[in-house]
Parts: structure tokens; C-alpha cells; sequence
């Protein structure tokens, strides 16, 4: 009987130096199959993706593909129509978190007066399995005054949420923690509190993680992420819902007219007022700061957007095989939004913010609304919402509501 000799694979490779590079030319991976967060093969997955139903794509082709007979570029109003109820159809599918029909039974359990309007605090069912308290000013007067839902930002600060953008009077400590982080970002501003003494409604709710509704850290998300979506839903999906519902609470209000409500947000917050304003017909008017970009241009190496965590909250799996950011967005098309973001930001490239912008202008443009969308990216500045952008976007809300 023969005897065999066992070689190990190192002692080959050693035996061999030209191996590693017969594996190359075979093209096996190797060893460093992830680089920077991304599998080494990232680029060809990138290039698969081709947003079949994004608007550029299927409004005025027909079934080949090629331009409709008789279509004005971008495709008719019908087409325009049916698009948007089969984009829609598709974001729904894949929030992993079905229609919320949960009463409302609001409730307001504190009340003050400030200097042109009142400070409120009410719990309400935002959906049948949570029962959170929220904040809201109302301006003096009779009203029904236009309305705005403040979406707060993400930043890895988990024990202030709505405390973000109105001020709280109601606790100290976290007086402290959301004046720090309104110098941080805001100018020192609570955008809240400026929107209420233009005479608007406001409200901010946390989402699930924040605030009130905290208990989370920044190397949990992405446990809590895997726990949601083995329990069939997801955060991206739960906060999507939660954001509709919020906004469909503003419009049964007495203080509000439901037919001026608009949606506000920095950073994921800025994600957020784009996203519900293509979920909700509630939102009449959108301004979205510091969150925009084209999906493959955002994925490159090295984007601060790649590093895991924060991302569960602005990713629903599978979206993107059918639609871009931008698509998503021009749902809400051709109701008014404001987009607008700094040079500088860290989390999109230039190339990423231009695809979008000029995504987002097709949309409009198709639906002959232009006027009714503005995208402006500010010089010099990175993630944050200054005073002035704020005074901008501001008299734009007041021009369009």
C-alpha cells in the first residue's frame, strides 16, 4: 500500500511563489475579501443595480423601453400618476412594518404659556404598541395655523430626541444637552421655537431609541436592528410608519390646518422629511437639510455613511434593486420641497448630491412643477444648519404654505 503525503496549503504557497498570483489570474478573492466595509466585489454589485423603477426609467417608455408615442419628455401626467402609485407601492413593501390604524387618543398632560405661544406636552398612540409623549408650541391666536413636523437628527446622541429642535422646558438636564447641541448645530437656535414664533403648529416626536424612548447606544443599533427584523419589521421601516402617523395626527387637530403641514429635518432628520413626505399625503410642503445623494455615488470608500450602526435607521433591504434616494424623494412630487445640504458635508460626495439634484429636477420639471423645487448646496459649509439657512428655508415655507 502507497503511503500519501499531506501537504499543507501555506507550505505549497511557499514551495511556490507564483501561486498567489495563478489565483489572481483564476480569479480568486484571497484573504482581504472586505475593504473599508465593503466586499472587494462592491463595484460589480454597484454596477447591477440600475433603479428599474426609477422615474427615468419607465415614465413615457413603452413595454421595450423605447420613448411612448406622443409623450413630452419625462412622460405624461397619467404616466406621472401611475408611477407614483407604483413607486409608493414598492417603498411600502419593503418597510418590513405593515399600516398602523391605532386611535390616536391624544392626551395632553402639561400646558404653559411662553412668549407668543404655548408650550404643550400630549401622549398619543403613535402606533398600536407604543404610547409615547410628544412636544408641541402652538402660537397665540384663534387660528387653524400652518403646522410643522420637526424630525430630529441622528448624531449617536440617543438621550435627547425632540429635545433637538424644542426647547425643554420641562427638564433641566436635558435643557443642558439639546442648548449644547443647538450651538453645535443650529446656530443656538431650537428650530421648533423659531417656526412657532412665525406662527406655525409644531411638533417633534422621538423615534424608537431617543429621548424618552431611549436606552439605546451607538454599539446596540445593531443588535436592535437584527432583533426587529427576526420579529418581521425593521428600525428604517418602524420610524417610516411612525413619522406617517405623526403627520396624520397634525391634521386632526383643531390648532391645524391639515391642508398646511409641512415635514422638517437635519441630517436624518432631513432623510426622514423627504421620506414621509412621499409616504403621507398629509405633508404639503418638505424642507430636507444635509441628507441627499445618489445611492451609488454614496458608495464608495472611505464615505462616512459606510460604517454600519446609524445606517439601520435610513435602510430598508431590497429598496434599492428597484428604486434611487432621489426616486423615492420625487414621490412626493409635485407638492414643494426644499433640498439643500453644505459643500462640505462629509457623509455625500459632490458627485452623489448632483445625480440626486438632477433627479429631482426631472421629476418636477416632467410634472411641470419646477418652481415648486429648490436644491441649493451651501459653500464652504459641512453638516449643519445655520441661522441663515435656517431664515432661507423658513421664508420659503412661509412663501409656500
Amino acid at each position: 500500500m502507497k503511503r500519501r503525503s499531506v501537504i499543507s496549503l501555506p507550505a505549497v504557497a511557499l514551495a511556490a511563489p507564483h501561486l498567489a498570483d495563478a489565483r489572481a489570474a483564476a480569479g480568486f478573492e484571497g484573504p482581504s475579501v472586505i475593504d473599508g466595509n465593503l466586499p472587494v466585489f462592491y463595484e460589480r454589485l454597484r454596477d447591477e443595480l440600475t433603479f428599474p423603477l426609477g422615474w427615468s426609467r419607465t415614465v413615457g417608455k413603452d413595454a421595450a423601453g423605447n420613448q411612448a408615442a406622443g409623450s413630452r419628455a419625462g412622460g405624461s401626467q397619467a404616466a406621472g400618476r401611475d408611477w407614483k402609485r407604483r413607486a409608493r407601492a414598492t417603498v411600502e413593501e419593503h418597510l418590513q412594518q405593515g399600516p398602523e390604524r391605532a386611535a390616536f387618543a391624544p392626551e395632553v398632560i402639561d400646558e404653559q404659556a411662553a412668549a407668543g405661544y404655548r408650550r404643550r406636552q400630549i401622549v398619543f398612540n403613535v402606533t398600536r404598541h407604543s404610547r409615547v409623549r410628544a412636544t408641541m408650541l402652538i402660537p397665540d391666536g384663534a387660528g387653524p395655523f400652518p403646522a410643522a413636523l420637526l424630525l430630529h437628527d441622528h448624531g449617536a446622541r440617543f438621550d435627547i430626541g425632540k429635545e433637538k429642535l424644542i426647547e425643554p422646558w420641562y427638564d433641566e438636564t436635558r435643557r443642558a444637552s439639546a442648548s449644547a447641541w443647538a450651538t453645535k448645530y443650529f446656530s443656538g437656535r431650537f428650530v421648533g421655537d423659531q417656526l412657532a414664533a412665525r406662527g406655525y403648529v409644531v411638533l417633534a416626536v422621538d423615534a424608537l431609541g431617543w429621548g424618552d424612548r431611549g436606552g439605546l447606544t451607538y454599539e446596540g443599533q445593531q443588535a436592535l436592528a437584527s432583533n426587529l427584523f427576526n420579529l418581521g419589521s425593521s428600525p428604517a421601516g418602524l420610524m417610516a410608519r411612525e413619522d406617517a402617523r405623526a403627520a396624520a395626527l397634525l391634521a386632526t387637530l383643531p390648532e391645524v390646518d391639515p391642508r398646511r403641514i409641512a415635514a422638517v429635518g437635519f441630517s436624518m432628520g432631513g432623510y426622514r422629511a423627504w421620506q414621509v413626505a412621499a409616504l403621507s399625503d398629509h405633508i404639503a410642503a418638505t424642507v430636507s437639510v444635509c441628507w441627499m445623494t445618489g445611492l451609488k455615488e454614496m458608495m464608495v470608500p472611505g464615505n462616512n455613511t459606510l460604517r454600519g450602526q446609524s445606517a439601520f435607521y435610513m435602510l430598508h433591504p431590497g429598496l434599492y434593486r428597484h428604486l434611487d434616494i432621489p426616486d423615492v424623494a420625487g414621490i412626493a412630487a409635485p407638492r414643494p420641497m426644499f433640498v439643500m445640504g453644505g459643500e462640505l458635508d462629509p457623509l455625500f460626495t459632490a458627485e452623489g448630491i448632483a445625480v440626486a439634484y438632477r433627479k429631482l429636477a426631472l421629476i418636477w420639471s416632467a410634472q411641470r412643477a419646477s418652481r415648486n423645487l429648490r436644491t441649493k448646496t451651501w459653500p464652504g459649509l459641512g453638516h449643519i444648519f445655520t441661522a441663515e439657512m435656517q431664515d432661507e428655508a423658513f421664508s420659503w415655507l412661509d412663501a409656500n404654505l
